[in-house]
């Protein structure tokens, strides 16, 4: 499920039957990250209780101008400018009717003609009350007026009557909310395999042979192309991150874990990020037990591990695009370039210890992006923005090949 996560949602319930759906819909919404508050008609009361809606949303239920009889009132105008999307549902008969022709005799319809935000209604009520000229003849209004309308859904009716009228299902008025507000999703239908953090080479149960790659900027790719529609598989090697949202991972030790578990996964990749530092060398032998110093010197015998990269593009799939990471300590771009070629991807992403604030460990990087036929070099930003750029640079190619 993709995330509402920071956008403030103000839920308008008014009388009707339908009403008793609402707690699943904010139920929903609260939990894909959104914030609720829910205004209330006095005849909703009839239908779903206060305490039910305030328990789901976590916030106390609006309904009345006035909140005591010390004159103590509700700011309507205040809750209309607070929210980033107004959905009412169930919008009864009557409060379309109010809504077309501006008539304030409740906190909802007040709080309405104060939003400035975009409007959605979900109309449901009788069949003969939505097929009238005057429910018609209102909707047309609030269309006009720039308000969305969800189509009521067919089925039985609280008169017996079978026919449009109902109000659709929480789970899809909620996609419906989904859909308006999230951004563009660039890579939704794709399918996206990210590495992320070092490997550990096993020399005995104590020791290993790594690097001091924290992770942070495959972790940033993997959220990035989660935001934009993409599902997203992360591998990642041991790191000290919380998990990026709407990710699977597969968590991994050595380079050889590594390369099985992108084996497996590489078959339904789309795209694929190799931004893992994975070891060239594991030990040849591991010691069973912990190795004990003894000797002025140590000899360590090292074997090449698997080539990931190079594995994954020699049996690429048709249309699948394949990204590597070069860090460099010197002539980066001609190693970069290499890579390029060597592996046949179709970007590189380079940087250097060189530049300060650059490379492992830190919150910020600086990049170029190194293509077939141009290099673009970003200015140094946070790993968040460099993945950022990746995924719009990435959709650019992919715009273009297509």
């Amino acid at each position: 499920m993709h995330s509402l996560k920071n956008k403030k949602i103000l839920l308008g319930v008014s009388g009707g039957i339908a009403a008793y759906k609402t707690p699943e819909l904010v139920r929903l919404l609260v939990k894909s990250g959104a914030e609720v508050q829910v205004i209330m008609t006095p005849n909703a009361h009839r239908f779903v209780t206060a305490e039910t809606l305030s328990t789901v949303s976590k916030k106390p239920v609006h309904t009345d101008f006035f909140k005591d009889e010390l004159g103590q009132w509700t700011n309507h105008v205040e809750l209309g400018l607070w929210a980033d999307f107004f959905l009412i549902a169930p919008a009864t008969a009557s409060t379309l009717g109010k809504m077309a022709k501006g008539i304030s005799d409740n906190l909802l319809i007040a709080t309405y003609l104060s939003s400035r935000c975009k409007v959605a209604v979900s109309p449901a009520m009788d069949m003969d009350m939505l097929q009238s000229a005057a429910t018609n003849r209102n909707l047309e209004v609030l269309k006009k007026d720039g308000v969305l309308v969800i189509p009521p859904a067919s089925g039985e009716l609280a008169s017996g009557l079978y026919g449009p009228g109902r109000m659709p299902e929480p789970s899809e008025i909620f996609d419906f909310v989904l859909k308006y507000l999230q951004p563009q999703l660039l890579f939704s239908g794709k399918k996206v395999l990210v590495t992320a953090g070092p490997t550990y080479e096993n020399l005995d149960p104590v020791r290993f042979i790594g690097n001091h790659s924290s992770g942070k900027m495959g972790y940033a790719i993997a959220e990035t192309f989660a935001k934009l529609g993409a599902d997203v598989h992360l591998v990642s090697g041991p790191v000290h991150l919380s998990p990026p949202e709407n990710c699977a991972i597969t968590k991994v030790e050595s380079a050889e874990e590594m390369l099985q578990a992108c084996r497996i996964q590489s078959n339904s990749a789309d795209i694929i990020i190799m931004a893992a530092a994975v070891a060239d060398y594991s030990p040849k032998t591991k010691a069973e037990n912990k190795i004990k110093k003894k000797e002025e010197t140590f000899s360590l015998e090292l074997i090449k591990t698997t080539d990931i990269l190079s594995e994954l593009s020699a049996n690429r799939k048709p249309n699948q695009h394949i990204i590597g990471f070069a860090l460099e300590t010197e002539n980066a771009l001609e190693y970069a370039r290499k890579k390029l070629e060597n592996k046949n991807l179709d970007m590189v992403v380079m940087n250097t210890l060189e530049d300060s604030g650059a490379g492992f460990g830190t919150d910020t990087n600086k990049v170029t992006l190194v293509f077939r036929d141009r290099e673009q070099e970003l200015e140094l930003k946070s790993k968040t923005e460099i993945a950022d750029d990746i995924a719009n640079a990435l959709y650019q190619m992919m715009n273009k090949n297509n």
